[in-house]
């Protein structure tokens, strides 16, 4: 099973693709997301934004600044106000 995950910022969008697991800097503190999650939308934070490819891979890391975070039946959508670096 994979979790499909877009990253997106007011100039384009970053990524579209299937990963097994992100984690996200959410405004109340970090949280994960895997495939079946239920949904919820939430501010995010400064911070780094963790894609696990697969269940033992180590994490991608992409630094954002700000933003949302949508997790619905069809997946996990960040809207970053920009990436960092």
């Amino acid at each position: 099973m994979a979790l499909h995950f877009e990253l997106v910022t007011p100039a384009r969008l970053v990524r579209s693709e299937e990963v097994h697991m992100v984690v996200v800097p959410g405004s109340e503190g970090e949280f994960g997301v895997l495939e079946g999650h239920a949904p919820f939308l939430s501010t995010i934070n400064d911070g780094t934004v963790k894609v696990y490819k697969s269940e033992n891979a180590a994490p991608e890391e992409i630094a954002i600044a700000g933003g949302f975070a949508e997790v619905t039946p069809k997946g996990l959508t960040v809207l970053a106000e920009k990436l960092v670096g």
